[in-house]
């Protein structure tokens, strides 16, 4: 029997499409422990989003943590490799600080991770496929899209240090023009290279117009092998109707000590974050002895609930009303109806004004009565 839509709720129902749809390219379900040993995180801050991990001490003495991260905990357990790759999706609850929040929340994640070796293919499908993902939540969405390498070619060309080349990346995350000159000023970099640096972070628009616009700005081999890459991506996506509503923008960077290729980010009308991120974290494989590349992305259904708040205009498709004396028999037998035809009904003695509803009905001895409705 197929559920009444109404009887899902926004992110229940994109956990079961987005299920659907990973399976529909071969890959599998990932289940993991709640917890891991605090030592594995700790020993990998620098690829988490968050430097708080939540601790705890387990029944022989060591120190675990709630899993703030799926990533790492795949990663470390994966089998694919060059010769032999592994497609795996997750349904996980991690638990950390969200980015302005003051607690530790509960945040539910969907995702996928390819592991093996990512050629060109294996890197379109996963971004074809946060495109997909995207589109199962909304229709109105944009992404954002980057590479390691283009921003990391033009920050290594100055010759700073890695402190230097971190705060740069800072700025160019935050568009922050003026410490990015600060910063160029104090360590003596060259105009011309400073001007590149203010320039890239500016840059932004459709991946057709930008591309071209950032082909002026290389200034070495490894950031024109970055845009040729993203060239021959876009290419390959419009070719299959997937260049609409994707954008190119260097202010999305990552750490220099996990990410090294294409990266991205996914928004939706009415949340003002990102709902997905992703990209290609080859480096995180080499710290952890593994013998395989790696892409993936995330898609953060917490968010969903506040997206559908602001897009439900109604809490109900009825608000029944009735009287102390009604006869509850005949009154559950007319919910019943009205829930049998495909209507939301929230039965209350009163209307109290705390229930948006498109009609107000109401329960009287004779039977049903419409009282008001909305528009």
């Amino acid at each position: 029997m197929t559920l009444p839509k109404m009887l899902l709720k926004k992110e229940e129902e994109v956990i079961f499409r987005l299920r659907a749809l990973f399976e529909q390219f071969g890959y599998k379900q990932f289940k993991m422990s709640k917890f891991e040993e605090y030592d594995f995180y700790a020993e990998n801050r620098n690829f988490l989003s968050s430097e708080n991990i939540l601790t705890f001490s387990g029944l022989d003495g060591k120190l675990l943590a709630l899993k703030p991260d799926v990533t790492l905990s795949i990663v470390k357990n994966t089998k694919g490799n060059f010769l032999i790759p592994q497609r795996v999706y997750y349904n996980e609850n991690v638990y950390r600080v969200r980015k302005g929040a003051a607690e530790y929340k509960e945040i539910m994640q969907v995702g996928l991770e390819y592991i093996g070796e990512v050629d060109r293919y294996a890197t379109l499908e996963v971004i074809r496929l946060a495109q997909k993902s995207l589109t199962i939540i909304s229709d109105d969405y944009i992404m954002d899209i980057s590479h390691m390498g283009f921003v990391l070619g033009l920050v290594e060309e100055l010759g700073l240090g890695n402190a230097q080349n971190e705060a740069l990346l800072k700025g160019i995350s935050e568009k922050n023009v003026h410490s990015i000159q600060a910063i160029c000023k104090q360590y003596g970099v060259k105009d011309e290279l400073e001007q590149v640096l203010v320039e890239v972070s500016s840059l932004y628009g459709s991946m057709g117009e930008t591309l071209s616009k950032a082909k002026a700005l290389c200034v070495n081999q490894k950031m024109k092998l970055a845009l040729e890459e993203l060239d021959a991506v876009f290419a390959d996506l419009k070719a299959n109707g997937g260049s609409e509503n994707l954008n190119l923008d260097f202010s999305i960077v990552n750490g220099m000590d996990y990410y090294n290729g294409i990266i991205f980010q996914g928004f939706i009308n009415g949340v003002p974050s990102s709902i997905l991120s992703g990209g290609r974290y080859d480096n995180l494989l080499r710290k952890l002895e593994k013998n395989a590349d790696a892409i993936g992305f995330a898609v953060y259904l917490d968010l969903l609930e506040r997206f559908e708040n602001l897009q439900k205009e109604y809490d109900t498709d009825i608000l029944l009303l009735y009287a102390e004396n009604t006869d509850t028999a005949a009154l559950l037998k007319s919910v019943e109806m009205l829930t049998g035809n495909g209507q939301s009904v929230m039965v209350q003695r009163n209307n109290n004004g705390a229930v948006k509803y498109k009609q107000l009905w109401s329960m009287k001895e004779r039977g049903l009565e419409i009282v008001a409705e909305n528009d």
